[in-house]
C-alpha cells in the first residue's frame, strides 16, 4: 500500500536537486503521486515540503508561505551565480568593512523591497529559463520584483564571512540578498551556504532525512503529517455543518469566511473537505479534497 495522504517534511541534503528528493520519496512512499512546494537549489539543505496523494493539491498554497533561512554571506567576492557554485567575477578587500556599515546596509534590504532575481534563476525570459540562457553565454537582465524581507540579521561574523538569518516572502532569492549586501558595502558578496529552517509552520524539528525515511518499511508512513493536521497547521480553520459539508463536496460556494487567503473547511466528522477563499460575497472552493462520491 502507498503512504497515507499528507505532508512529508524532508531535510534535503546538499548536492541533491528537489526533483532528486521527489524521485527518491516516490519509491519510499510507494506512489508516483508526490510533489514538492518551493524548490531548493542543489547546494542548499533543509526543509523541503513534499505532498503525498491528495496533499499534492496543497503544495501551490504552501509554496506561497513565509520561509526562514540560515545562510553564510562571503564579502569581498562577486560570482556569476551569486553563490559559491559560480565563477568568481571580481575580488575586493573587505577587511575595512565594519559591523556598523553592515548593519546600515542590512536596513535597506529589510521590509518591502524591489529585488532583481539572480540571473541563474528559473525565471523564463523569452520562453527560456534564465539559468539556461546564462549558461549559453547570453546576457540576461531580469526585472525587479516586490518581495518582503521581515528579518535579515547577522548571527555571527568570521572575518569576511557573515552568518545570517533571513525570513522572507515567497519568491525572495537569498543569493540576491547576499549579492546586494556586498554591492551596498562596495566590496561585492556571494552566498556560500544556505539552509532552510522553516516553511510556514513546518520546521526542522519535524523534518526527517532521507536516511531516516528509508530506515524501515513504515518509516515514511510514521513521518507523514496527515492531511487534516497539515491544513490545520498551515491555514485558518472553518467548521462546517452537515449541509455546508455536502454542498462544498459538490463544489458549491458558501457564505464568505471573512478571512484573507485560504481557509481549511472541515466537516463535523473531522474530515478536511476543501480549501476556501473569499470571492466577493461568497467563499469558493479552490481545492476540494473530499468530493461527493470520491
Amino acid at each position: 500500500m502507498s503512504a497515507p495522504d499528507g505532508l512529508l517534511v524532508v531535510d534535503k541534503p546538499g548536492g541533491w536537486t528537489s526533483h532528486d528528493v521527489v524521485a527518491r520519496s516516490r519509491r519510499l512512499a510507494r506512489t508516483r503521486k508526490v510533489g514538492h512546494a518551493g524548490t531548493l537549489d542543489p547546494m542548499a539543505t533543509g526543509v523541503l515540503l513534499l505532498g503525498i496523494g491528495r496533499a499534492t493539491r496543497l503544495l501551490g498554497h504552501l509554496a506561497l508561505t513565509t520561509k526562514t533561512y540560515e545562510a553564510t554571506v562571503r564579502l569581498g567576492a562577486t560570482t556569476v551565480t551569486d553563490d559559491a557554485e559560480g565563477d568568481v567575477v571580481e575580488v575586493r578587500d573587505a577587511s575595512a568593512v565594519d559591523d556598523d556599515a553592515v548593519e546600515r546596509a542590512l536596513r535597506d534590504l529589510r521590509g518591502e523591497i524591489a529585488q532583481v532575481p539572480s540571473s541563474v534563476s528559473a525565471i523564463k525570459v523569452d520562453g527560456v529559463r534564465s539559468y539556461a540562457a546564462v549558461r549559453a553565454g547570453r546576457e540576461v537582465a531580469l526585472a525587479a520584483r516586490p518581495v518582503t524581507v521581515s528579518r535579515f540579521d547577522v548571527l555571527a561574523r568570521r572575518g569576511d564571512d557573515l552568518d545570517v538569518v533571513v525570513t522572507c516572502s515567497s519568491g525572495t532569492y537569498v543569493r540576491a540578498l547576499a549579492r546586494d549586501l556586498g554591492a551596498a558595502l562596495g566590496v561585492g558578496g556571494h552566498l556560500t551556504a544556505l539552509r532552510r529552517t522553516q516553511v510556514g509552520p513546518f520546521g526542522l524539528d519535524a523534518a526527517r532525512s532521507l536516511e531516516q525515511l528509508g530506515a524501515g518499511d513504515d518509516a515514511v508512513d510514521a513521518a507523514v503529517v496527515p492531511l487534516a493536521a497539515a491544513v490545520t497547521a498551515a491555514f485558518p480553520v472553518r467548521e462546517l455543518d452537515d449541509g455546508e459539508a455536502v454542498a462544498l463536496s459538490h463544489g458549491k460556494r458558501l457564505t464568505p469566511t471573512g478571512v484573507p487567503g485560504a481557509v481549511g473547511a472541515f466537516a463535523p466528522d473531522g474530515r478536511c473537505i476543501a480549501l476556501l477563499e473569499d470571492a466577493g460575497e461568497q467563499a469558493r472552493p479552490t481545492v476540494v479534497f473530499a468530493p461527493a462520491g470520491g
